[in-house]
């Protein structure tokens, strides 16, 4: 499965895609320079349950750490891998 990004000056978007087809999407909007909100996770159904949206939250995560951001999970599955997954709260906006 292949992660790419893109990104503009106040939106972007991570994209899941396997064999040519978008297995998910995460959005966000950026707040501010050094902060972005993830505001949306969708996986396509013929997907669910092989962790797609968990691998955009971490590609998401393995961003935010490359280039000394934070990130505020307003999306729920998102809030909901932070939530379970102490390892990544060094990203998190407080």
């Amino acid at each position: 499965m292949e992660i790419q990004q893109i990104n503009d000056t106040r939106r972007g978007y991570f994209e899941a895609i396997e064999d040519g087809k978008e297995a998910g999407k995460m959005t966000y909007t950026w707040a501010g320079d050094s902060k972005f909100i993830i505001d949306h996770t969708e996986v396509s159904p013929d997907f669910n349950g092989k962790g797609v949206g968990k691998k955009l939250v971490m590609a998401s995560v393995e961003y935010a750490r490359a280039n000394n951001l934070k990130i505020i999970p307003l999306c729920p599955f998102a809030k909901n891998v932070f939530d379970k997954v102490p390892e990544i709260h060094d990203v998190l906006f407080s």
